[in-house]
């Protein structure tokens, strides 16, 4: 099959151009039903003419419909777009690039979608809409899934009702959060995934920082150490990667900790956990929630991070990311990855 591939590229190398084009167009109005001429050519990097004559071939080849209020994909259309979809991943190179990542930080896998998440909001979809597929092949009846906070982990929600057949599952809150965005909560993200995958929730209203008299105070009270408990019979763990700075910012954090945060050099962020170039767990602040060395304990692991300004803070983490880590990303931060790599070596 490569070496098949390998021929056709070389015989007709603007084919597999076209192919890609064609199949992103596809791709971006099957995630944007009703999406205009003018916004998905924006979305697409092409001018409104060169994406009318495309819109025009996909039509008459009854594909998409194009309506009053945008356009929408066909039956076929979603037909097309299965069965080539492992073809143009394996042309756009990202097969390859899964396997090198998988490889160098021994991870139990790799999934890469097209684009960049920081400007094509399509791609931070698929990556919802990927996380949800992985959701679905691992969990099974009365799993424990344990969610975090952020905009990447909330963009899995309007996938699971499409994906995940009803499991009772119990969706977990990783951790508190107030203090931060209500939407972007671990919270609030716990309750919209069971919502959506018929499940049930459990939720952890406490503050992001507490201090250590509080924290000794809290984790002897009979909720907390429920909670607690189901951290360490949890099945699966969905969770963000995320740049050191931002999340102390996001947390309000104090002057004092930004000040150690910024001294130790951290660049990435998990689990209230800020790590440096090296991989190193550097500073973390107190608060009720999974610890990292629950993480092993954890059958699956799904890290969800994109965006290619991410690229160092998923390098800091994933130097010591446990080996049962699925990894879900983007195009953007995966090319990143490899560079950053590569400058090190």
């Amino acid at each position: 099959m490569d070496q098949l591939l390998g021929a056709q590229q070389k015989l007709l190398p603007e084919m597999t151009a076209l192919l890609q084009k064609r199949y992103r167009l596809l791709m971006t109005i099957q995630l944007t039903a009703g999406i205009g001429r003018r916004a998905l050519s924006e979305i697409v990097h092409s001018t409104e003419r060169e994406t009318r004559r495309e819109l025009d071939i996909l039509r008459a080849q009854g594909l998409i419909h194009v309506l009053a209020n945008g356009m929408e994909i066909t039956q076929e259309g979603n037909d097309v777009l299965d069965s080539l979809k492992n073809l143009v991943h394996e042309w756009s190179g990202l097969s390859e690039l899964e396997k090198q990542l998988e490889k160098n930080f021994k991870l139990n896998r790799v999934i890469i979608v097209p684009g960049d998440s920081e400007k094509e909001s399509q791609a931070k979809s698929l990556i919802g809409q990927e996380a949800a597929k992985q959701l679905e092949q691992l969990s099974k009846e009365r799993d424990t899934v344990a969610v975090t906070g952020g905009s990447t982990i909330a963009a899995i929600t309007n996938h699971l009702s499409v994906h995940i057949k009803p499991k009772n599952l119990v969706f977990v809150a990783a951790r508190g959060g107030i203090g931060e965005n209500v939407e972007l909560q671990a919270n609030h993200i716990a309750s919209a995934f069971a919502a959506q995958a018929s499940g049930t929730s459990r939720t952890l209203y406490l503050p992001d920082h507490l201090s250590e008299t509080a924290y000794k105070t809290m984790i002897k009270e009979p909720v907390i150490k429920e909670m607690m408990d189901l951290y360490d019979h949890t099945n699966i763990v969905i969770h963000g990667i995320g740049d050191a700075k931002e999340m102390a910012k996001r947390r309000n954090s104090s002057l004092e900790e930004l000040d150690i945060i910024s001294e130790k050099q951290a660049v990435g962020e998990a689990f209230g956990y800020y790590f440096n170039e090296q991989g190193k767990a550097v500073h973390r602040i107190r608060t009720v929630g999974i610890q990292l060395k629950q993480l092993n304990q954890v059958k699956h692991l799904l890290a969800v991070a994109g965006g290619a300004s991410k690229a160092s803070a998923m390098l800091s983490y994933l130097k010591h990311a446990p080996h049962q880590t699925v990894l879900i990303t983007d195009e953007g931060a995966a090319k990143k990855l490899t560079q950053l790599m590569s400058n090190e070596n």
